[in-house]
């Protein structure tokens, strides 16, 4: 299968996204098929990182997290870098957004320190993750059942939830993308027609 048709929304902050786990995941979707969405906290070009450090590339955003629908979207990914991650886990925009597509029944995805905004979310209560290890403690204690594996899928909870720890896992992290894409199309709920 491929996902031609399948709208996938990446979710960042202006500032501090770990290059590779925006830019490779996006590449390898779209080389599946997917059309991919970044939505940044404003309309601005997003400055990646590498490492938490070094510049890393700019990436023009297409739409901003007050304008995205979720209704228009397949799946929602969330990259790491500690002060993307750290900006958009006190959004309330991002926060409702993840929220949202939980609600859906659709896939939610986070790797490294992505996943401190699904925690703010409200999604990660008793359910199996993983993340960078530094955020175990936050995440057990918001009930979650941390895992020290290369991705986690986690279908108990009404939607797919995805996580990995970081960019060494890319390639796990984005193959279970494209799996949950894949089943959600054949269990019949087919891709939605975004219209931005």
């Amino acid at each position: 299968m491929t996902l031609d048709g399948t709208n996938v929304l990446f979710l960042t902050s202006n500032y501090g996204i770990e290059q590779d786990e925006l830019k490779k995941p996006m590449a390898q979707l779209r080389a599946a098929g997917a059309r991919v969405t970044v939505a940044a906290r404003r309309d601005e070009p997003v400055l990646t990182v590498v490492s938490d450090r070094r510049p890393g590339l700019v990436v023009e955003p297409d739409t901003t997290l007050d304008e995205a629908a979720p209704e228009e979207y397949d799946a929602v990914v969330v990259p790491g870098g500690t002060v993307n991650a750290d900006r958009l886990r006190t959004d309330g925009k991002a926060q409702r957004l993840i929220a949202a597509f939980a609600e859906a029944g659709k896939p939610v995805a986070a790797v490294c320190h992505g996943p401190w905004l699904l925690l703010e979310s409200g999604v990660v209560r008793g359910r199996e993750l993983t993340s960078y290890p530094s955020l175990r403690t936050d995440l057990e204690n918001a009930g979650a059942n941390w895992q020290d594996r290369q991705v986690v899928v986690d279908t108990s909870g009404g939607h797919p939830l995805i996580t990995s720890r970081r960019p060494a896992d890319l390639d796990a992290f984005t193959q279970a993308i494209v799996d949950a894409l894949e089943e959600s199309t054949r269990a019949g709920a087919g891709p939605r027609t975004a219209t931005g």
